[in-house]
């Protein structure tokens, strides 16, 4: 995966899309074309796509109308349909018209009293569907400066603002997640980074938002003298809360860990728990580390055997092939990412850039 950064000082939301549409249709258009195609490989009809996009852009009209905009400026400017750029903001929504398949992404985060927040996350998915991504710092309209990690169309995913809020990001899957068509999640983890000043401004905004779709996004801080963290578990039935153990670390992979909604948890990927119980093994290596020394750490002494560590298996179907494009670290303290295209190991040797 090839990563491209991109700095915008625009803070009018239309102005912005357009600037990144225009420095990046290639991109845009590409990805597009490529998750319509998944989505077809999937067995989800072109005319099901579009009706599960065009809901959730309703939805998110509706719930935050700057990022509605700034999606059809992005795509009005790389000359691709609204619809189709809309149809990859919302591509969690319109995968649950498919059967549930194995997860991806797995994230730990430390915090506690006086000491900065601490983190680390892969990003597990199919390669085939992101040749580029993008690493892109502006300033949103509520003032707050964003750098974020995300895909070409996606709104947001990973990334920090400079109130030191940071945010993380995994999928998971629930029995009340329907192609309904609600705000994109993607948008949910966009709008905690534009606007949130504090964890508990990211609780109140992820709790607003009506989804169709689950997913968990897992935010910190380090305002004061205290870092906080919580893990926030989005489902259509409602949103649960994660908090820390008593060492400080939150670990989250793909199931759902609130007692309530695991009873309803559908997801289908079983290395979910085995990596979960490898970062939950590795917890008393991974404190007081820069990021490139956080991701040797993490694998254990295993290198790229490590359960947390996704390397596609040339034997099995396209759609069975999961890799780690990338390892990334968040600086609440100092504003910045941290990040490798590729897994913990391989970070490790090569050592993570700073964005």
């Amino acid at each position: 995966m090839k990563l491209r950064t991109a700095l915008s000082r625009e803070t009018d939301a239309v102005a912005r899309g357009r600037e990144l549409g225009t420095a990046f249709a290639p991109q845009y258009a590409q990805t597009a074309a490529l998750y319509l195609a998944h989505f077809a490989e999937l067995g989800i009809g072109e005319r099901d796509v579009r009706t599960i996009a065009e809901r959730s852009r309703t939805a998110l009209g509706a719930w935050a109308p700057d990022l509605a905009a700034e999606s059809d400026a992005i795509a009005d400017a790389a000359g691709i349909e609204r619809w189709r750029l809309a149809a990859v903001g919302a591509r969690t929504e319109i995968l649950v018209a498919a059967p549930p398949r194995v997860g991806e992404c797995s994230t730990a985060v430390h915090v506690g009293a006086g000491v900065a927040a601490e983190s680390l996350q892969t990003w597990d998915w199919h390669d085939f569907l992101v040749p580029e991504a993008l690493l892109v710092e502006f300033r949103a309209t509520s003032g707050l400066d964003v750098k974020m990690f995300t895909e070409f169309g996606t709104p947001g995913k990973i990334g920090v603002n400079s109130a030191g809020v940071g945010l993380h990001f995994n999928i998971l899957s629930h029995e009340s997640d329907s192609a309904a068509g609600g705000v994109p999640v993607h948008a949910v983890a966009r709008r905690v980074l534009d606007e949130a000043r504090s964890v508990d401004d990211a609780h109140r905004i992820a709790a607003s938002a009506a989804v169709s779709a689950s997913t968990v996004l897992t935010v910190f801080d380090s305002n004061g003298s205290e870092s906080r963290a919580m893990a926030l578990e989005l489902s259509p039935a409602g949103m649960g809360v994660v908090e820390p153990g008593s060492d400080g670390w939150l670990f989250h992979t793909n199931h759902f860990l609130d007692p309530k909604l695991s009873e309803g948890d559908t997801m289908s990927d079983e290395t979910t728990v085995v990596r979960l119980a490898h970062l939950d093994g590795v917890r008393a290596e991974l404190t007081g580390l820069d990021p490139t020394a956080r991701a040797l750490a993490v694998c254990g002494g295993q290198g790229a055997a490590a359960e947390i560590c996704m390397t596609p298996d040339p034997t099995l179907p396209r759609l069975e092939q999961w890799t780690t494009l990338l390892t990334v670290a968040v600086d609440t303290e100092r504003f910045a990412l941290d990040v490798f295209p590729g897994r913990p190991d391989e970070a490790a040797a090569a050592g993570l850039a700073r964005f």
